[in-house]
């Protein structure tokens, strides 16, 4: 599954007053694991920027002064996009901003239902608990130390290592099947079949043949118990 965490960075908190975006970084993550695929755009955004503002960010009107609009990288961040799901720490500030910038470009802006929001995943995890983004990094013992100030790419790495912990760690990809490689999505699956060498039995032949003789017993020599015992061997 294809998703994508991101972060955005903004004049002020208000969207709805004025404030404009000036920063979007993006990670891509397919099955929980990130593919190293990313997206990050500083944006020239035409106004003033908030001394609080740039007091958590550090991005002044200066730096920006040279940047792109919106409307001149729109069409790149919805290609990177695309339909997948939209992860982000306290996701209805960021939607905001995201789909206020989308009116003002003339695009359709982002369903509210595509937006997957790790604030409230991190309240249901744990109650009564800190669930800042630098509070979830010290529970998950995730390496933030390179954040003294906010940044809209930094933060969406970092978030998708929290996103992978909140949904239960990082779970090994298998596939059944004969023992080999494929690659797909950027991603290279190891597929599990047999051993090579099978395990040495744990119980005894005394041991088997009680339970083979149970089986036959309580269970009928058609149970699925005896249809699929495995062929013994003159060994046993």
């Amino acid at each position: 599954m294809r998703e994508i965490v991101f972060d955005t960075e903004t004049t002020g908190l208000d969207a709805l007053r004025g404030d404009r975006l000036i920063e979007i970084g993006c990670v891509e993550i397919i099955n929980r694991i990130p593919t190293g695929r990313a997206y990050h755009a500083y944006i020239n955004p035409k106004r003033s920027i908030s001394p609080d503002a740039v007091a958590v960010h550090g991005l002044t009107e200066a730096f920006l002064a040279d940047k792109p609009c919106f409307n001149d990288c729109v069409a790149e961040f919805l290609e990177f996009v695309g339909d997948a799901p939209l992860v982000a720490h306290n996701a209805s500030f960021d939607r905001g901003f995201i789909n206020m910038e989308l009116r003002l470009a003339g695009k359709p802006v982002i369903a509210d239902d595509r937006f997957v929001d790790t604030l409230v995943l991190a309240r249901r995890r744990h109650p009564g608990g800190q669930n800042s983004l630098d509070a979830l990094c010290a529970r998950y013992g995730i390496d933030n130390s390179a954040r003294t100030k906010h940044g809209a790419l930094l933060d969406a790495e970092i978030l998708a290592e929290v996103y992978v912990e909140l949904q239960g760690g990082r779970q090994a990809l298998l596939a059944l099947g004969s023992l080999g490689e494929e690659s797909g999505g950027g991603l290279t699956i190891r597929k599990v079949g047999a051993r090579p060498e099978p395990l040495a039995p744990r119980l005894s032949p005394e041991a088997r043949a009680a339970h083979r003789a149970f089986v036959a017993a309580e269970m009928g020599a058609d149970s699925l118990w005896a249809k699929f015992w495995p062929v013994e061997t003159a060994a046993e």
